[in-house]
């Protein structure tokens, strides 16, 4: 299995990045003030912070066990317009810079659920996934996703969140917007010109299986 060591040294110096001010205090945040401002999160991302996938629209992420520090460099990113979203911006612009570190600790401290939206898929579809998410496919220069988001997709540092659990809408979702360079927040676009070289069928694959991959609280619980 993949290990933090074995990971590409761009990718271990991206995730040990000094980070400016506001994203090292999240882990300074305060949760129970963090539940309070977080009650305007509720109506997309429910009150235990497990999202929700839809099949016929948009699909919103699970936020529980997310790293403090990545999720409150994405509020600022919808607050600076460096990640677009028509939605997500008027909320994100409600938090004062204390309440987004708030929010993002309160959330991180949450025990992830499983995810949604890859139950359906065929045998095939979730086999083509397995490869994509832990091995890639270097045919196609398709680089595993576990090679950035660590052992079993559970996430490595601030950079490269946790996506294993994660539902499976969401996950297309974010593949598509920057396969068509909508979303243009990650380093170095990487995952830029990864989803560029995936096509439709790899991009659902990957997603039916990360989704019904257990998130890391699940993975804690089953440990002997």
């Amino acid at each position: 299995m993949l290990t933090v060591k074995h990971l590409p040294t761009t990718i271990l110096a991206l995730s040990t990045l000094t980070l400016p001010g506001w994203l090292q205090a999240a882990t300074e945040g305060d949760a129970s003030r963090g539940a309070e401002a977080a009650a305007v999160c509720t109506s997309c991302h429910q009150a235990d912070g497990s999202g929700k996938h839809n099949e016929q629209g948009e699909s919103w992420p699970q936020l529980a066990g997310l790293d403090a520090g990545y999720l409150a460099k994405q509020l600022r990113d919808y607050q600076s317009g460096r990640r677009q979203n028509a939605t997500m911006k008027p909320f994100a612009n409600m938090l004062s810079d204390q309440q987004i570190v708030d929010v993002a600790q309160f959330y991180s401290k949450m025990a992830p659920r499983p995810g949604q939206g890859g139950e359906s898929a065929s045998t095939e579809v979730l086999q083509r996934g397995r490869i994509l998410a832990q091995r890639g496919d270097w045919s196609a220069y398709i680089v595993s996703c576990q090679s950035c988001h660590g052992p079993d997709n559970q996430g490595v540092g601030t950079v490269f969140p946790g996506i294993a659990g994660q539902h499976a809408g969401y996950i297309v979702a974010q593949l598509e917007a920057w396969q068509a360079g909508e979303r243009t927040n990650d380093p170095q676009d990487l995952m830029g010109t990864i989803a560029r070289r995936m096509n439709d069928d790899d991009i659902r694959a990957v997603a039916a299986w990360l989704a019904n991959q257990p998130p890391a609280a699940e993975l804690e619980e089953i440990q002997p």
